[in-house]
């Protein structure tokens, strides 16, 4: 920085307000500043900047299952919101391992990140007790917690029960009965909340619940694709289905293409999580769409608000889903 200053004649102070847009300085300033530093191939060293700030201006994503088409659409929309804030994003899979989840948020600790955006797996105590123990601010993304080591943290995610309630109602007023869950994997507080959705519905419409028509697709699409297909063998094949997020939505249509069963005259399908393309099925999907960016956009601005105010009230946002009404349930085209 120095070496700038003296090839543009200016002190080293303008030069910092002039690459920080920290104040106001002349055009002709600002231009013999920019080329100095053109001259000079100067960047500025930000581990020495954060040793001066206690800020890295970094912000550490603990996200499994980044392959997830929801997960990518995410992390594109959290992407765009820490660098609309002058922040970088870290991104770390634990593969929805407890004990690798610990250890991937202790190593972003490490990196000195200045908070952590977490997806929490199935057993998380490890790592919120590792966060709460070195008082890193953090935020819970997608799957919500209550109690315990989750009761201080600001959260964001969408609304789970009502809109799985609703999937399985739009089903029942199609005239279905035997209506299975692919639900997602044990532990995660999304199953749980979608299953609850489900069973709601169910009640709602006097219909019993059937244990074997309720089933583990492990959040994944070949566990899903298998699941559906012992369905479909078994001796009362459900008529409808409710998929628990999307990458089980595609084992689900693989199944049901495999066994040459049509959707929807043969069974119904409809998913929480839409995609991008699912206009391209054929027929196309009816789905619940998670508003991925504005939970992302949330997840940064909570945990920006924790750095600044870490005093500041709890905050847990449930963000309503949009009822995406297409074809693979019953419904007409154009409904």
């Amino acid at each position: 920085m120095a070496d700038v200053a003296r090839r543009a004649g200016v002190s080293t102070a303008t030069v910092s307000h002039v690459l920080n847009n920290t104040r106001a300085v002349s055009d002709d300033t600002k231009a013999a500043v920019l080329a100095a530093v053109e001259e000079t191939a100067y960047t500025p060293n930000t581990v020495a900047r954060s040793l001066a700030t206690s800020r890295t201006t970094t912000i550490g994503l603990v996200l499994s299952a980044i392959s997830n088409p929801y997960f990518g659409e995410l992390l594109s929309a959290a992407e765009s919101a820490a660098a609309a804030a002058g922040y970088t994003l870290l991104l770390v899979d634990p593969h929805e391992d407890p004990e690798y989840e610990r250890t991937v948020v202790a190593r972003l600790h490490h990196h000195r990140v200045d908070g952590v955006v977490l997806a929490p797996s199935a057993q998380p105590d490890s790592a919120l007790e590792y966060l709460a123990r070195h008082a890193v601010p953090a935020v819970l993304l997608d799957r919500l917690l209550t109690g315990g080591l989750a009761a201080g943290l600001d959260q964001v995610g969408s609304e789970n029960r009502e809109a799985t309630a609703t999937l399985t109602r739009h089903l029942v007023e199609h005239g279905h009965r035997r209506i299975a869950l692919i639900e997602g994997l044990a532990g995660l507080s999304t199953t749980d909340e979608r299953r609850d959705g489900f069973a709601r519905a169910l009640a709602d419409a006097g219909i019993e619940r059937d244990p074997a028509l309720e089933v583990s697709g492990e959040s994944a699409t070949e566990p899903a694709r298998a699941a559906m297909a012992a369905l479909l063998a078994s001796p009362e094949p459900p008529t409808a289905v409710v998929a628990g997020n999307n990458s089980m939505t595609i084992g689900v249509i693989g199944a049901l293409r495999d066994a040459g069963a049509r959707v929807p005259d043969d069974v119904a399908v409809v998913a929480f999580d839409d995609f991008a393309w699912a206009d391209l099925f054929e027929p196309r999907l009816t789905a619940m769409a998670q508003p991925f960016a504005r939970i992302a956009s949330e997840a940064v601005r909570l945990l920006l608000r924790r750095q600044a105010q870490p005093d500041a009230p709890v905050e847990v946002l449930r963000l309503p889903p949009s009822f995406m009404v297409r074809e693979s349930c019953g419904c007409p085209a154009g409904s």
